[in-house]
């Protein structure tokens, strides 16, 4: 177990997040101490590390939540435990969100070529 200053610096996210992930119900501690302070374990720290994965998609933190849930219900087949619709559109918007993302990236690769010095100038 560990408490939220550890897991926090461990996957560079702030307690104020944490705090309120748990507070919404995005990710839980698994225990608290004595004084109430909130415990994590290795198996919250990866719930963690998913929905920081799936943060740049830009899906609200109840479909984060969902997502999430089904993702570590059926490893083997993440989006099993949702209805055969709700996996589609996750599949649907996840492939067109990345795509977005693609394009945001190459277009902040060509900002960063256009700002480099050149030869010759």
């Amino acid at each position: 177990m560990m408490h939220i200053g550890e897991l926090a610096e461990r996957v560079g996210l702030s307690l104020r997040s944490l705090r309120h992930w748990d507070d919404v119900g995005l990710v839980h501690a698994s225990g608290r101490t004595d004084g109430g302070f909130r415990l994590y374990t290795e198996a919250d720290e990866e719930r963690v590390r998913l929905i920081m994965r799936m943060k740049p998609f830009g899906f609200s933190l109840e479909e984060l939540a969902e997502l999430a849930d089904a993702i570590e219900g059926s490893p083997a087949d993440p989006l099993a435990a949702l209805p055969a619709e709700r996996a589609e559109w996750f599949r649907t918007e996840m492939h067109e969100r990345r795509e977005k993302l693609a394009r945001q990236l190459s277009d902040a690769d060509d900002l960063l070529q256009r700002i480099e010095p050149t030869a010759g100038r």
